[in-house]
C-alpha cells in the first residue's frame, strides 16, 4: 500500500455514512481492513434500509438529510464522512440539471455545514458517476473543501482495473484536512485514472497511466473469468453445444420499461436449470432492442472457452451459448438471460453472507444493486485515504 500502512489507532476511526443504500460503502470499509466504526448511516430509501438492517442489524437514519444541523453532525464526533450522493443529476440518461436538481441540494448542504462544525471530519470520501467531475456541484464541492482546509486527490476508476470482469468507471474524491496529507502528495489536486498510486509511491501520473484502449484490453486479459461470478457454471448442460458465457447489454431504458410479466420473483434459492429459465430474456425484447447491442470487443476470459462481450449500454445480459457468428444478428442464438441478483452482487464484490430480506422483490433487488458500488475498488481507495502520513 504505497509504502505506508493504514494508520494504527487504539480507538477506531468514527465514520458517518451518507446515502448508505444497501451498505456497499460499509462493506468496503470492512474489506479495507481500516480500524473504523460506522457511528451512523443516513438513507431515505425504505427498502434500502430494510436490506441494510437485515445485514448489519442497524437501521440507518431515514429522515431528510437536509434537516440535519451542524450541531447534529458535531454530536457524532466523526473522523470521516463517506458520501455516495444521488447520481441522477449528472447521468446521461437523466435531465442533467446538475446543482439545480433537488437531489443535489442535500449533498451541497451537508458540505456547507462543515464550516460551522466545531470538530469537522479529517477525511471525506465521495463517489459518483463519471460526469460529476465536470459539474457545477463538483466545482462548488472543491470550493468548500478548499475553504475548510482540505486537500484532494480525485480518481476515475473501473472494477476492470481491479481484476473484476466488468467495466463501470466511477468518479471518486478523496479529501484530507491539513495537516494530514496523502502518501503521494505530488498528486494533490489532480484527477487520476490509474490505480497505481493506491499501491505504490509515484511522483507523477502520466497520460500513459490512463485507461487507454490498449490498457483496457490488458486489464480484460488479467480479469478473473466471468464464470467465477455465476451461480450456475454451465447452465445449458449440453455437451453437443459449444457452451460459452458472454456479457452483453441492453439500454437502461429498456430495463426500466420491462413489464411485470418479464420479471419474476426470486426467493434466493440455489439456482438449477429450471429456476434459471425465469431469467431468460424474452424474444420480443431481443427483437425490439437487439439493434442497440453493438459489440465493442470479444476476448477469451478462461481456458474453458468462456467469453465476454462488452457493448454499449448499461443493463447487463449473459449469453450462455457461443454463436456461430459473433455479431448482433446472432443474439437469438445465444440464449440470453439476465444476471441473477446474487451474480450482480458477486460482480460488486459483496460478501457471500450478504442477502436480501425475503420481502424485497426481484425488481427492487436489481434497482438497489444498480445503485450500489464496487467494493473491490472502494476498499482500495479507503485503504489509501486512511493510510497515516503526515
Amino acid at each position: 500500500m504505497a509504502e505506508a500502512s493504514i494508520a494504527a489507532r487504539n480507538d477506531p476511526w468514527k465514520v458517518l455514512e451518507f446515502y448508505s443504500g444497501i451498505g456497499g460503502m460499509r462493506y468496503s470499509l470492512m474489506k479495507s481492513g481500516v480500524n473504523a466504526e460506522v457511528v451512523e448511516a443516513f438513507e431515505i430509501n425504505d427498502k434500502a434500509n430494510d436490506v441494510y438492517q437485515h445485514n448489519f442489524g442497524h437501521r440507518p437514519y431515514q429522515g431528510n438529510i437536509q434537516s440535519l444541523t451542524a450541531v447534529d453532525l458535531d454530536s457524532y464526533g466523526a473522523d470521516a464522512w463517506l458520501l455516495s450522493p444521488p447520481c441522477q443529476p449528472y447521468t446521461r440518461q437523466g435531465l442533467q440539471k446538475d446543482a439545480g436538481d433537488a437531489r443535489a441540494f442535500s449533498f451541497l448542504q451537508i458540505l456547507e455545514l462543515m464550516q460551522f462544525i466545531l470538530h469537522p471530519p479529517s477525511m471525506l470520501f465521495v463517489e459518483n458517476v463519471v460526469g460529476f467531475e465536470t459539474s457545477e456541484t463538483h466545482a462548488r464541492m472543491i470550493e468548500i473543501l478548499e475553504e475548510t482546509n482540505f486537500i484532494t486527490q480525485e480518481f476515475i476508476l473501473s472494477p476492470l482495473q481491479f481484476g473484476i470482469p466488468y467495466s463501470r468507471p466511477r468518479y471518486f474524491c478523496l479529501a484530507k484536512r491539513r495537516p494530514s496529507s496523502f502518501i503521494n502528495k505530488d498528486l494533490n489536486g489532480l484527477l487520476i485514472q490509474s490505480p497505481r498510486p493506491l499501491f505504490e509511491h509515484v511522483d507523477k501520473v502520466t497520460n500513459e497511466d490512463d485507461l487507454s484502449q490498449k490498457d483496457w484490453e490488458k486489464s480484460l486479459l488479467s480479469c478473473q473469468p466471468i464464470e467465477q461470478f455465476l451461480e450456475l457454471k454451465n447452465p445449458n448442460n449440453d455437451s453437443a453445444a459449444d457452451s460459452a458465457s458472454f456479457v452483453t447489454h441492453l439500454p437502461e431504458h429498456s430495463i426500466r420499461n420491462l413489464g411485470e410479466n418479464d420479471v419474476h420473483e426470486y426467493d434466493g434459492e440455489v439456482l438449477d436449470r429450471a429456476s434459471l429459465d425465469q431469467y431468460s430474456v424474452p424474444l420480443s425484447l431481443i427483437e425490439r432492442w437487439g439493434s442497440a447491442m453493438g459489440i465493442l470487443v470479444l476476448m477469451s476470459l478462461s481456458q474453458h472457452l468462456k467469453f465476454t462481450i462488452y457493448v454499449k449500454g448499461t443493463g447487463s445480459l449473459l449469453a450462455t451459448v457461443e454463436p456461430k457468428k459473433k455479431d448482433k444478428s446472432s443474439l437469438k442464438e445465444q440464449r440470453l438471460r439476465y444476471f441473477t441478483p446474487r451474480e450482480v452482487a458477486n460482480l460488486h464484490s459483496l460478501p457471500e453472507e450478504f442477502e436480501f430480506p425475503q420481502h424485497i422483490s426481484l425488481r427492487q433487488r436489481y434497482a438497489l444493486l444498480g445503485n450500489s458500488l464496487s467494493i473491490a475498488v472502494v476498499a482500495a481507495l479507503l485503504q489509501y485515504l486512511f493510510a497515516d502520513h503526515f
